[in-house]
């Protein structure tokens, strides 16, 4: 199973952008979509922009992800 995560778009250089991804920041390859915009966010998997993401879908995504993490913290305690 792969997985791809939300990431904001915080710096473009290139074909490199750098991102926010739960807060920590990422170094994104954009060879596979082009330019990135500052604030837009990216799905990434294993380093690369593989789709870009309204803002909507990226915060639905993101809130499911906190939602899990929450749940398998409890299970863990």
């Amino acid at each position: 199973m792969c997985l791809a995560v939300p990431a904001k778009v915080i710096e473009v250089s290139g074909t490199k952008a750098k991102v926010d991804l739960g807060g920590a920041t990422h170094e994104a390859d954009l060879t596979l979509l082009g330019q990135a915009e500052i604030g837009e966010y990216l799905l990434l998997h294993a380093g690369f922009a593989i789709a870009r993401l309204d803002a909507q879908e990226a915060e639905k995504t993101l809130e499911i992800f906190r939602e899990m993490e929450g749940e398998v913290s409890k299970r863990l305690q």
